[in-house]
């Protein structure tokens, strides 16, 4: 496909009805053909390439002692560019780092910062549940997540146990939240006070997943209702 000061290599992802849903902001790529064999046979060069230039990077940066991670390297296909990603916590000035890369490679050198999100997405593993990165697999773009996620799904405030690979709030939080907010409306509220068969308490926790709701009674003894049952009761 066209891309700006020349040609690059892609693969499909959407077709069809699914690509005229999506709100596209920018002039897509011009498509030029389908890869032929020898175009697979020069992008496995390139990624060959890519990481002789990765190590290349690393030792320059530790020459230049930068205050930068070195992530990944992409050839474009046409080996017009040759694109470095890295993460800092800070500004740094690679100008002299360009100049080196570029007089190594002898092709247009980019540099590009990016977050911690983007280097698991870029790099790819597994999450506690046991599969693939969602951000490496089928995401396309990070949502904003906040504590207020896990708090609408009652979930504890364990940073150990809310946190990705990358260091950030589990972008898995985002995708039962409305399941979530619309279940928890049927519920009264964690410390609402209600009135049961045994007497009055406050609501200690809820289990929306066989539908109970945990009963605490001024004695600390703690009961357990079907939520059905628990509304026949007027607090």
């Amino acid at each position: 496909m066209e891309v700006d000061r020349g040609e690059d290599a892609g693969i499909v992802i959407a077709l069809g009805r699914v690509v005229t849903l999506k709100e596209i902001e920018a002039t897509p790529p011009q498509l030029m053909r389908l890869a032929t064999v020898a175009d697979v046979e020069k992008i496995k060069t390139n990624r060959d390439d890519e990481e002789k230039a990765f190590e290349v990077c690393k030792e320059k940066i530790a020459n230049h002692n930068l205050n930068m991670k070195l992530v990944d390297v992409e050839y474009q296909f046409d080996r017009n560019k040759l694109t470095f990603y890295f993460t800092s916590d800070q500004r740094v000035d690679f100008r002299q780092l360009v100049r080196d890369l570029a007089a190594k490679f002898r092709t247009r050198i980019e540099l590009r910062q990016i977050g911690v999100r983007d280097e698991a997405k870029r790099i790819g593993g597994y999450g506690t549940c046991g599969y693939k990165l969602c951000c490496n697999t089928f995401m396309r773009e990070f949502e904003t997540i906040t504590t207020q996620y896990a708090k609408e799904q009652l979930l504890p405030m364990n940073p150990s146990k809310l946190s990705g690979v990358c260091g950030r709030l589990k972008c898995c939080l985002a995708f039962e939240k409305l399941f979530y907010i619309s279940e928890l409306e049927k519920y009264p509220e964690i410390d609402q006070a209600v009135n049961t068969p045994q007497g009055s308490g406050v609501v200690d926790k809820i289990d929306i997943f066989h539908g109970l709701v945990y009963v605490r009674y001024p004695n600390d003894e703690l009961e357990k209702y079907r939520l059905d049952d628990l509304k026949k009761f007027e607090v």
